[in-house]
Protein backbone atom coordinates (compact mmCIF):
# COMPACT_ATOMS: atom_id res chain seq x y z
CA UNK A 1 0.00 0.00 0.00
CA UNK A 2 1.27 3.47 -0.83
CA UNK A 3 2.47 5.73 1.96
CA UNK A 4 -0.44 8.14 2.76
CA UNK A 5 2.07 10.86 3.61
CA UNK A 6 3.38 10.93 0.04
CA UNK A 7 1.12 12.62 -2.53
CA UNK A 8 0.07 10.40 -5.43
CA UNK A 9 0.57 11.53 -8.98
CA UNK A 10 -2.87 12.27 -10.46
CA UNK A 11 -3.86 10.47 -13.67
CA UNK A 12 -3.16 12.36 -16.86
CA UNK A 13 -3.42 11.66 -20.54
CA UNK A 14 0.31 11.48 -21.19
CA UNK A 15 1.88 9.75 -18.19
CA UNK A 16 1.66 6.34 -16.62
CA UNK A 17 -1.60 5.87 -14.76
CA UNK A 18 -3.58 8.01 -17.21
CA UNK A 19 -6.69 6.33 -18.58
CA UNK A 20 -6.35 5.20 -22.18
CA UNK A 21 -8.76 3.92 -24.75
CA UNK A 22 -8.54 0.43 -26.26
CA UNK A 23 -6.45 1.69 -29.18
CA UNK A 24 -3.83 3.15 -26.84
CA UNK A 25 -4.83 6.78 -27.36
CA UNK A 26 -5.57 9.05 -24.42
CA UNK A 27 -9.08 8.68 -23.03
CA UNK A 28 -11.44 11.64 -23.62
CA UNK A 29 -12.07 11.58 -19.86
CA UNK A 30 -8.39 11.81 -18.85
CA UNK A 31 -8.47 15.54 -18.07
CA UNK A 32 -11.69 15.17 -16.08
CA UNK A 33 -10.25 12.21 -14.15
CA UNK A 34 -7.14 14.21 -13.28
CA UNK A 35 -9.26 17.05 -11.93
CA UNK A 36 -11.54 14.72 -9.99
CA UNK A 37 -8.58 12.87 -8.52
CA UNK A 38 -7.26 16.13 -7.10
CA UNK A 39 -10.68 17.22 -5.82
CA UNK A 40 -11.34 13.88 -4.15
CA UNK A 41 -8.39 14.12 -1.73
CA UNK A 42 -7.49 10.54 -2.71
CA UNK A 43 -3.82 11.20 -1.92
CA UNK A 44 -4.75 11.75 1.72
CA UNK A 45 -5.45 8.03 2.03
CA UNK A 46 -2.70 6.92 -0.35
CA UNK A 47 -5.24 5.77 -2.92
CA UNK A 48 -3.41 5.22 -6.19
CA UNK A 49 -4.59 6.75 -9.45
CA UNK A 50 -5.32 3.33 -10.93
CA UNK A 51 -7.52 2.40 -7.97
CA UNK A 52 -9.33 5.72 -8.29
CA UNK A 53 -9.95 5.14 -12.00
CA UNK A 54 -11.15 1.59 -11.35
CA UNK A 55 -13.64 2.87 -8.78
CA UNK A 56 -14.99 5.45 -11.23
CA UNK A 57 -15.22 2.78 -13.95
CA UNK A 58 -17.37 0.65 -11.65
CA UNK A 59 -19.60 3.65 -10.95
CA UNK A 60 -20.01 4.37 -14.66
CA UNK A 61 -20.75 0.72 -15.49
CA UNK A 62 -23.37 0.61 -12.74
CA UNK A 63 -25.10 3.88 -13.63
CA UNK A 64 -24.57 4.08 -17.39
CA UNK A 65 -24.49 0.56 -18.84
CA UNK A 66 -23.55 0.29 -22.49
CA UNK A 67 -21.75 2.82 -24.65
CA UNK A 68 -22.50 6.14 -22.95
CA UNK A 69 -21.98 9.49 -24.60
CA UNK A 70 -18.74 11.12 -23.34
CA UNK A 71 -20.57 14.26 -22.26
CA UNK A 72 -23.07 12.16 -20.29
CA UNK A 73 -20.22 10.32 -18.58
CA UNK A 74 -18.51 13.59 -17.69
CA UNK A 75 -21.74 15.06 -16.34
CA UNK A 76 -22.33 11.91 -14.27
CA UNK A 77 -18.82 11.91 -12.80
CA UNK A 78 -19.21 15.47 -11.53
CA UNK A 79 -22.29 14.45 -9.49
CA UNK A 80 -20.49 11.77 -7.45
CA UNK A 81 -19.67 12.15 -3.75
CA UNK A 82 -15.96 11.84 -4.45
CA UNK A 83 -14.55 12.24 -0.94
CA UNK A 84 -16.92 9.56 0.36
CA UNK A 85 -16.05 7.33 -2.59
CA UNK A 86 -12.28 7.52 -2.11
CA UNK A 87 -12.66 6.99 1.65
CA UNK A 88 -14.65 3.80 1.01
CA UNK A 89 -12.10 2.62 -1.59
CA UNK A 90 -9.20 3.26 0.77
CA UNK A 91 -10.98 1.36 3.55
CA UNK A 92 -11.67 -1.54 1.18
CA UNK A 93 -7.97 -1.61 0.26
CA UNK A 94 -7.00 -1.88 3.90
CA UNK A 95 -5.75 1.64 4.65
CA UNK A 96 -5.46 1.86 8.43
CA UNK A 97 -5.61 5.66 8.36
CA UNK A 98 -8.78 5.62 6.27
CA UNK A 99 -10.38 2.97 8.45
CA UNK A 100 -9.58 4.82 11.69
CA UNK A 101 -11.02 8.02 10.20
CA UNK A 102 -14.17 6.19 9.10
CA UNK A 103 -14.76 4.65 12.53
CA UNK A 104 -14.13 7.97 14.28
CA UNK A 105 -16.52 9.91 12.05
CA UNK A 106 -19.26 7.35 11.42
CA UNK A 107 -19.62 5.14 14.51
CA UNK A 108 -21.92 7.54 16.39
CA UNK A 109 -23.92 8.19 13.22
CA UNK A 110 -24.49 4.47 12.64
CA UNK A 111 -25.64 4.02 16.23
CA UNK A 112 -28.08 6.91 15.88
CA UNK A 113 -29.39 5.47 12.60
CA UNK A 114 -29.77 2.07 14.26
CA UNK A 115 -31.74 3.69 17.05
CA UNK A 116 -34.14 5.22 14.53
CA UNK A 117 -34.59 1.86 12.80
CA UNK A 118 -35.15 -0.01 16.06
CA UNK A 119 -37.09 2.87 17.67
CA UNK A 120 -34.94 2.82 20.79
CA UNK A 121 -32.32 5.10 22.44
CA UNK A 122 -29.02 5.38 20.58
CA UNK A 123 -27.16 4.27 23.69
CA UNK A 124 -29.19 1.09 24.08
CA UNK A 125 -27.56 -2.31 23.71
CA UNK A 126 -29.80 -3.15 20.73
CA UNK A 127 -28.80 -0.05 18.74
CA UNK A 128 -25.10 -0.48 19.53
CA UNK A 129 -25.21 -4.16 18.57
CA UNK A 130 -26.91 -3.52 15.21
CA UNK A 131 -24.62 -0.62 14.32
CA UNK A 132 -21.37 -2.27 15.39
CA UNK A 133 -22.24 -5.53 13.64
CA UNK A 134 -21.93 -3.67 10.34
CA UNK A 135 -18.26 -2.83 10.90
CA UNK A 136 -17.14 -6.43 10.38
CA UNK A 137 -18.87 -6.56 7.00
CA UNK A 138 -17.49 -3.18 6.03
CA UNK A 139 -13.96 -4.20 6.99
CA UNK A 140 -14.32 -7.51 5.18
CA UNK A 141 -11.91 -10.42 5.18
CA UNK A 142 -11.67 -12.76 2.20
CA UNK A 143 -8.85 -15.09 1.21
CA UNK A 144 -7.06 -14.00 4.39
CA UNK A 145 -6.81 -10.39 3.19
CA UNK A 146 -8.67 -7.49 4.85
CA UNK A 147 -10.97 -5.59 2.52
CA UNK A 148 -11.42 -8.25 -0.15
CA UNK A 149 -14.93 -9.04 1.08
CA UNK A 150 -15.78 -5.51 2.14
CA UNK A 151 -19.25 -4.10 1.64
CA UNK A 152 -17.53 -0.85 0.68
CA UNK A 153 -17.05 -2.33 -2.81
CA UNK A 154 -20.79 -1.92 -3.35
CA UNK A 155 -20.73 1.82 -2.66
CA UNK A 156 -20.71 3.81 -5.90
CA UNK A 157 -20.83 7.40 -4.66
CA UNK A 158 -24.20 8.36 -6.13
CA UNK A 159 -25.50 9.21 -2.65
CA UNK A 160 -23.53 10.24 0.39
CA UNK A 161 -21.78 7.51 2.34
CA UNK A 162 -24.03 8.16 5.33
CA UNK A 163 -27.18 7.73 3.25
CA UNK A 164 -25.86 4.48 1.81
CA UNK A 165 -24.82 3.17 5.22
CA UNK A 166 -28.26 3.89 6.63
CA UNK A 167 -29.86 1.87 3.82
CA UNK A 168 -27.43 -1.04 4.39
CA UNK A 169 -28.14 -0.93 8.11
CA UNK A 170 -31.88 -1.10 7.49
CA UNK A 171 -31.40 -4.10 5.21
CA UNK A 172 -29.32 -5.88 7.84
CA UNK A 173 -32.13 -5.31 10.34
CA UNK A 174 -34.59 -6.87 7.90
CA UNK A 175 -32.22 -9.81 7.35
CA UNK A 176 -32.09 -10.40 11.09
CA UNK A 177 -35.86 -10.48 11.33
CA UNK A 178 -36.09 -12.95 8.45
CA UNK A 179 -33.46 -15.15 10.10
CA UNK A 180 -35.42 -15.05 13.34
CA UNK A 181 -38.52 -16.14 11.47
CA UNK A 182 -36.74 -19.14 9.98
CA UNK A 183 -35.75 -20.42 13.44
CA UNK A 184 -39.06 -19.69 15.15
CA UNK A 185 -41.06 -22.77 16.13
CA UNK A 186 -44.00 -22.76 13.73
CA UNK A 187 -46.21 -24.38 16.40
CA UNK A 188 -45.54 -21.57 18.82
CA UNK A 189 -48.23 -19.11 17.83
CA UNK A 190 -47.23 -16.54 20.45
CA UNK A 191 -43.59 -16.45 19.32
CA UNK A 192 -44.60 -16.21 15.66
CA UNK A 193 -46.91 -13.32 16.42
CA UNK A 194 -44.12 -11.52 18.28
CA UNK A 195 -41.79 -11.81 15.29
CA UNK A 196 -44.55 -10.64 12.95
CA UNK A 197 -45.12 -7.56 15.10
CA UNK A 198 -41.41 -6.72 14.93
CA UNK A 199 -41.25 -6.97 11.13
CA UNK A 200 -40.71 -3.66 9.35
CA UNK A 201 -43.16 -2.33 6.79
CA UNK A 202 -42.32 -2.74 3.10
CA UNK A 203 -40.75 0.72 3.13
CA UNK A 204 -38.94 1.30 6.40
CA UNK A 205 -39.38 4.89 7.65
CA UNK A 206 -35.70 5.50 8.43
CA UNK A 207 -36.29 9.20 9.04
CA UNK A 208 -39.76 10.47 9.93
CA UNK A 209 -38.87 13.83 8.37
CA UNK A 210 -37.76 12.40 5.01
CA UNK A 211 -41.07 12.91 3.18
CA UNK A 212 -41.42 16.42 4.55
CA UNK A 213 -37.92 17.35 3.38
CA UNK A 214 -38.57 15.96 -0.11
CA UNK A 215 -41.92 17.74 -0.30
CA UNK A 216 -40.27 21.03 0.62
CA UNK A 217 -37.48 20.48 -1.90
CA UNK A 218 -39.96 19.85 -4.73
CA UNK A 219 -41.87 22.96 -3.73
CA UNK A 220 -38.71 25.09 -3.63
CA UNK A 221 -37.42 23.72 -6.93
CA UNK A 222 -40.75 24.29 -8.69
CA UNK A 223 -40.76 27.89 -7.48
CA UNK A 224 -37.18 28.44 -8.64
CA UNK A 225 -37.82 26.95 -12.09
CA UNK A 226 -40.82 29.24 -12.51
CA UNK A 227 -38.49 32.25 -12.20
CA UNK A 228 -36.12 31.16 -14.93
CA UNK A 229 -35.74 33.00 -18.20
CA UNK A 230 -37.47 31.00 -21.03
CA UNK A 231 -34.13 30.42 -22.75
CA UNK A 232 -32.58 29.05 -19.57
CA UNK A 233 -35.62 26.82 -19.11
CA UNK A 234 -35.05 25.61 -22.67
CA UNK A 235 -31.40 24.83 -21.92
CA UNK A 236 -32.35 22.72 -18.92
CA UNK A 237 -35.14 21.00 -20.81
CA UNK A 238 -32.87 20.03 -23.69
CA UNK A 239 -30.18 18.71 -21.39
CA UNK A 240 -32.24 16.92 -18.71
CA UNK A 241 -35.56 16.07 -20.34
CA UNK A 242 -34.50 15.45 -23.93
CA UNK A 243 -31.03 14.13 -23.01
CA UNK A 244 -29.25 16.22 -25.64
CA UNK A 245 -25.47 16.50 -25.60
CA UNK A 246 -23.74 19.83 -25.10
CA UNK A 247 -22.79 19.88 -28.78
CA UNK A 248 -26.38 19.23 -29.88
CA UNK A 249 -27.71 21.98 -27.63
CA UNK A 250 -25.07 24.35 -28.96
CA UNK A 251 -26.16 23.72 -32.55
CA UNK A 252 -29.83 24.18 -31.66
CA UNK A 253 -29.27 27.43 -29.72
CA UNK A 254 -26.45 28.83 -31.85
CA UNK A 255 -23.95 28.67 -29.00
CA UNK A 256 -20.48 27.18 -28.63
CA UNK A 257 -20.37 23.92 -26.66
CA UNK A 258 -18.31 25.55 -23.91
CA UNK A 259 -20.89 28.34 -23.61
CA UNK A 260 -23.65 25.77 -23.19
CA UNK A 261 -21.66 24.10 -20.42
CA UNK A 262 -21.02 27.43 -18.64
CA UNK A 263 -24.66 28.44 -18.92
CA UNK A 264 -25.86 25.12 -17.50
CA UNK A 265 -23.44 25.43 -14.61
CA UNK A 266 -24.61 29.03 -13.98
CA UNK A 267 -28.24 27.91 -13.94
CA UNK A 268 -27.52 24.98 -11.64
CA UNK A 269 -25.69 27.26 -9.18
CA UNK A 270 -28.55 29.73 -9.19
CA UNK A 271 -31.14 26.99 -8.73
CA UNK A 272 -29.20 25.53 -5.83
CA UNK A 273 -28.90 28.92 -4.13
CA UNK A 274 -32.57 29.70 -4.73
CA UNK A 275 -33.72 26.34 -3.38
CA UNK A 276 -31.51 26.63 -0.30
CA UNK A 277 -32.86 30.14 0.37
CA UNK A 278 -36.46 28.89 0.13
CA UNK A 279 -35.73 25.95 2.42
CA UNK A 280 -34.23 28.27 5.04
CA UNK A 281 -37.19 30.64 4.89
CA UNK A 282 -39.90 27.98 4.83
CA UNK A 283 -43.26 28.29 3.08
CA UNK A 284 -46.52 30.03 3.98
CA UNK A 285 -49.95 28.51 3.43
CA UNK A 286 -50.74 28.65 -0.30
CA UNK A 287 -53.47 27.10 -2.47
CA UNK A 288 -54.42 24.58 0.16
CA UNK A 289 -50.79 23.61 0.82
CA UNK A 290 -49.92 23.79 4.52
CA UNK A 291 -47.23 26.11 5.86
CA UNK A 292 -43.75 24.66 6.33
CA UNK A 293 -41.23 26.07 8.84
CA UNK A 294 -37.73 26.76 7.58
CA UNK A 295 -34.92 24.21 7.82
CA UNK A 296 -31.54 24.49 9.53
CA UNK A 297 -28.30 24.17 7.57
CA UNK A 298 -27.89 20.56 8.68
CA UNK A 299 -31.46 19.77 7.65
CA UNK A 300 -30.89 21.34 4.23
CA UNK A 301 -27.84 19.14 3.69
CA UNK A 302 -29.92 16.10 4.67
CA UNK A 303 -32.68 17.29 2.33
CA UNK A 304 -30.33 17.26 -0.67
CA UNK A 305 -28.94 13.86 0.33
CA UNK A 306 -32.43 12.40 0.30
CA UNK A 307 -33.11 14.04 -3.06
CA UNK A 308 -29.97 12.47 -4.57
CA UNK A 309 -31.30 8.97 -3.89
CA UNK A 310 -34.98 9.61 -4.68
CA UNK A 311 -35.96 9.20 -8.35
CA UNK A 312 -39.17 11.13 -7.73
CA UNK A 313 -37.15 14.30 -7.21
CA UNK A 314 -35.83 15.08 -10.67
CA UNK A 315 -35.73 18.03 -12.98
CA UNK A 316 -37.30 15.81 -15.64
CA UNK A 317 -40.64 15.68 -13.85
CA UNK A 318 -40.70 19.45 -13.33
CA UNK A 319 -40.30 20.58 -16.94
CA UNK A 320 -43.54 21.21 -18.82
CA UNK A 321 -43.68 19.55 -22.22
CA UNK A 322 -45.10 22.65 -23.83
CA UNK A 323 -43.04 25.65 -24.90
CA UNK A 324 -42.60 28.50 -22.42
CA UNK A 325 -45.32 31.09 -22.47
CA UNK A 326 -44.45 34.58 -23.77
CA UNK A 327 -45.39 36.06 -20.40
CA UNK A 328 -42.63 34.09 -18.70
CA UNK A 329 -40.06 36.39 -20.28
CA UNK A 330 -40.81 39.03 -17.64
CA UNK A 331 -39.79 36.72 -14.80
CA UNK A 332 -36.54 37.26 -12.97
CA UNK A 333 -33.65 35.33 -14.46
CA UNK A 334 -30.55 34.15 -12.64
Amino acid sequence: MADPSKPMRPPDSAGQGGERADDGTASPHAAVLSTLYTQSSAARWGLAADSFQSALSRCITKALPGAADPSAVTAFLTTLHLEDLVLSCACAEGSEAAWEHFVATHRSYLRSAAAVILRCPSGSAQAIDLADSLFAELYGVAEGKPGHGSLFRYFHGRSSLKTWLRAVLAQRHIDRIRATRRFTDLDDGEASAAVERSAPPSVLPLDPHRERYLRMLRRALSSALAELDPRDNQRLGLYYREDKTLAEIGRMLGEHESSVSRNLERIRRWLRASVESSLRAGFPVANGTPAEPGLSEAQIVQCFEYAAEDPAVSLDSLFPSSSPTPGAATRKRP
